[in-house]
């Protein structure tokens, strides 16, 4: 259990400086300006909507859950 947990750590730290290597060098800039994504900009204010951003991040988390509880098991 605990080598398992140990693998699971560094996996998800992997990921979390592979993920701040694509922001920081422009790789996601694409990320938060697709179509679907509400974005109303006045003079003193902003509103951002990201809909199909999340909706996509919300894919790809459910998809990798998935992924790793089955191969858990």
């Amino acid at each position: 259990m605990e080598r398992n947990l140990g693998f699971v750590l560094i996996a998800v730290g992997v990921a979390v400086v592979v993920l701040g290597l694509l922001v920081w060098s422009g790789g996601l800039s694409w990320f938060g300006r697709l179509p679907g994504d509400i974005r109303i900009e006045g003079e003193r204010t902003r509103l951002y909507v990201p809909i199909i951003s999340m909706l996509l991040v919300s894919i790809v988390a459910t998809v990798a859950v998935n992924l790793v509880t089955r191969w858990w098991r």
